[in-house]
């Protein structure tokens, strides 16, 4: 049971308040008594509580309980440091037992480069994100649920109030999301994923349709097949479709999503530190599941398609071998020789299938190499693609919510390391430039007129440990970009 999060307007009770710090200085309304402005200020000043992006604090002393939440400087104010910070308090006020709801008042001067409808929107974001809480597997749950009040008369506009309700659908649909994102790989095989996801396109009021072993063959989807022949569960594909707002006619955005359950590394097995985590290989998959449901609980007007092929990674007894060589659907060949980097074989398939829909655009969404987190760490999502007005649409959309990412160059050259010896193409580069091999590899299965970016998301995809602004597991990372981006799409 997750925590609950709801949102409320105009006075009522609550059993604390909610105070922004800015380098060091107390962001609170004037409606606060002179006297307990002052105590915390002193406070602030005595603790040095600065008030660093995402830091909490609950200053000891204070009548009614208050939570400080440190939002940086101005010169730091970013949407993605604000995001953070309200998921902090989410987080902070989530661990509180004696706190069932909290309120906020908006200063009336501020210097914030937003709208507060915006800020609001991602200040409800962040709450939510910072809420949830996976205790499914534990005896004990400690989650339960919590009310946000928003007081002020700036903050009771109708724009604010939207921006609200908005975050708080896209919140409960990332929660659900996130439940099966986290879910282990004993309890989420390939086939289980795709019952979850006709479960989620049902209450949606979504289609959903499932190729299982035997379709994926009939549709020479040589490339998938290569990975999931060596688990005893069977790998599927699985594609759900929102036909936008009022049966809309435009091109739908399509995107496709890499879903490997667990990824042992096959063959080429993997070191066994840390292979825990590979339960997350799914992410991109699990991103790809949430924008379309995004779309279709938010009503957005474009059409928008999601493909997740899922499969699990294994070292069984037909298991691709390195050398191997393969044909995946639309006719190239493939030279495995590395079965690790199987996330790129599974979305060629997929890729087909999305490029026959005749889309206004496509992206794809993976955990597709190390190789990104050694170049950006854990802060951006790194974003390559074949249409440099399609990768600006999304780095601005990220910008929007939150989400950063940061482009890396596809030059054809870099297409050079990729020509197998054997086959048309090998599935791993020369060994530099990894994050972009395996973009150039995905480009091969897109047509050249069909505008494409593909996201990497292995920095970016979970928390390993708790921080202060969320709970170890999956995050989503993407999943609101992609809404945003369908949603100011052309």
């Amino acid at each position: 049971m997750k925590s609950r999060l709801r949102f409320a307007w105009g006075a009522g009770p609550a059993q604390a308040r909610v105070a922004l710090v800015q380098g060091g200085r107390l962001l609170a309304p004037p409606a606060w008594p002179i006297g307990e402005r002052r105590a915390l200020a002193a406070w602030l000043a005595a603790a040095k509580f600065e008030g660093a992006p995402a830091t909490t604090a609950w200053p000891p002393g204070v009548a009614n309980p208050v939570l400080l939440v440190g939002i940086g400087t101005p010169r730091e104010f970013h949407a993605a440091r604000w995001r953070r910070a309200w998921a902090a308090a989410g987080r902070a006020l989530a661990k509180a037992d004696a706190v069932a709801s909290a309120a906020f008042a908006w200063p009336e001067k501020t210097d914030f480069p937003m709208a507060p409808a915006e800020l609001a929107e991602l200040a409800a974001a962040g709450l939510a994100a910072g809420a949830y809480a996976f205790e499914d597997f534990k005896s004990k749950k400690r989650a339960r649920g919590f009310e946000f009040r928003w007081l002020g008369a700036t903050l009771a506009t109708p724009a604010v109030r939207a921006a609200v309700r908005r975050s708080a659908i896209a919140g409960e649909t990332l929660a659900a999301v996130r439940d099966l994102a986290n879910r282990p790989a004993n309890e989420l095989g390939p086939m289980e994923l795709a019952a979850h996801a006709k479960r989620l396109a049902r209450q949606a009021g979504l289609p959903c349709r499932v190729w299982d072993m035997a379709a994926l063959k009939r549709e020479r989807c040589g490339a998938l097949l290569a990975v999931a022949q060596g688990s005893r569960r069977p790998g599927c594909l699985i594609r759900l479709a929102y036909a936008g707002r009022r049966g809309s006619r435009r091109k739908p955005l399509v995107v496709v999503g890499k879903a490997v359950t667990f990824d042992s590394g096959g063959i080429s097995l993997k070191p066994p530190k840390h292979m825990d985590w590979m339960k997350f290989d799914k992410s991109g998959g699990m991103t790809a599941l949430a924008a379309v449901l995004l779309a279709a609980r938010l009503k957005l007007d474009r059409p928008v398609i999601a493909y997740v092929p899922a499969a699990e990674n294994m070292p069984g007894g037909g298991a691709a071998r390195p050398g191997d060589i393969v044909t995946a659907r639309n006719g190239k060949t493939i030279e495995i020789l590395n079965t690790d980097a199987e996330g790129r074989l599974i979305l060629a398939d997929a890729l087909s299938f999305a490029a026959e829909e005749k889309p206004a655009a496509i992206v794809d969404v993976a955990t597709l190499t190390g190789a990104v987190i050694i170049a950006l760490g854990h802060e951006a999502t790194a974003v390559l693609g074949n249409d440099d007005a399609l990768v600006t649409e999304l780095m601005l959309a990220g910008e929007a919510v939150g989400e950063r990412l940061w482009p890396l160059p596809l030059w054809p050259e870099y297409d050079e390391m990729l020509k197998g010896q054997f086959g048309d193409l090998k599935n791993v580069g020369d060994g530099s430039a990894g994050t972009i091999a395996g973009a150039a590899f995905l480009k091969q299965f897109v047509p050249a007129d069909v505008p494409w970016a593909h996201l990497d998301v292995a920095g970016t995809a979970w928390l390993e440990k708790d921080e202060s602004y969320g709970v170890p597991g999956a995050t989503l990372a993407g999943a609101r970009l992609l809404a945003a981006w369908a949603a100011r799409s052309r």
